[in-house]
């Protein structure tokens, strides 16, 4: 099973890394709107939701804003380049302010999921709820990951897909090795605090090594090591959160489209919670310098 594991992840990355430093950001933005989709119609299932009718009229609520969205970036797009004015992404009005309620969710979610599990995993929502939940995550997901890969270039939208990787990576093997404790039993029994920690230790080297290799000054990189770490805390209770969602439906995966990974909710769990968090960030330190 790890064999077929890495195998899976290590064709998925190569795909990825190619999508993302050779694609248009229009093109990535599309590619990203499909997975999107994809990922979508596993949440459908996740939250029980069996008329095909509802189905497609969900995945239509995503798409009408996706592509208002899209428009609006490639506009911006081109008036920076007509214009020279490069900073344009500073000035996208109030699109900037919609990462505050993700960033929000996602906080309210890992305390609850920290301090309250019992009570979360026996929460009860009405499907409407559940529906405006994933309408909701998923959107922001696929905003603000493709602003971000078209605001701030390829290599800043590798490296946050490489921190989730690695942390992912790092909490496995160091819970491995090293596992006693666990941090949330009932919703994730393989999950380990020792884990979470080397997930947060791996973060941190990511945020050295990129500041090395770029020759941050220490400012900079400080913010870049706080921003790292503190994505990658969420990113684990994101994790949790569709681990929640999962128990509750009585399933282990989300789906079985990636061998030995499950669905694309699966894989994709960590970085819907991250990446709000990641871009508000960035906006912010680079709206500094």
């Amino acid at each position: 099973m790890l064999l077929k594991r890495i195998i899976t992840a290590s064709i998925l990355a190569a795909l990825i890394a190619t999508a993302v430093f050779t694609l248009p950001s229009g093109y990535f933005s599309l590619l990203l709107a499909i997975l999107t989709l994809a990922a979508a119609w596993e949440w459908l299932y996740l939250i029980d939701v069996q008329s095909i009718v509802k189905r497609l009229l969900f995945l239509l609520a995503l798409v009408v804003p996706m592509v208002g969205l899209h428009l609006w970036t490639q506009f911006l797009e081109l008036l920076a380049q007509w214009t020279n004015w490069p900073d344009i992404r500073f000035y996208s009005g109030v699109i900037e302010w919609l990462v505050i309620p993700p960033i929000l969710f996602w906080i309210v979610a890992m305390i609850c999921i920290r301090n309250l599990p019992h009570t979360v995993l026996k929460l009860q929502l009405r499907l409407r709820y559940k529906a405006l939940i994933g309408w909701f995550i998923l959107l922001a997901c696929w905003m603000f990951l493709s602003r971000l890969r078209a605001f701030y270039e390829p290599p800043m939208t590798m490296y946050f897909l490489i921190l989730i990787w690695v942390a992912d990576i790092s909490a496995y093997f160091v819970g491995k090795k090293y596992g006693k404790t666990k941090l949330a039993p009932d919703i994730s029994p393989g999950k380990t605090v020792e884990g979470f920690y080397g997930a947060l230790a791996a973060a941190l080297v990511c945020a050295i090594a990129l500041s090395l290799i770029y020759g941050f000054n220490y400012v900079f990189a400080a913010d870049f090591a706080l921003l790292s770490v503190l994505t990658v805390l969420i990113s684990v209770y994101g994790d949790l959160f569709f681990s929640v969602v999962k128990r509750q439906r009585g399933v282990k995966d989300s789906g079985t489209i990636l061998p030995g990974h499950g669905g694309i909710l699966d894989r994709v769990d960590s970085i819907i919670a991250a990446i709000p968090l990641f871009y508000a960030g960035i906006y912010l330190i680079y709206g500094l310098i």
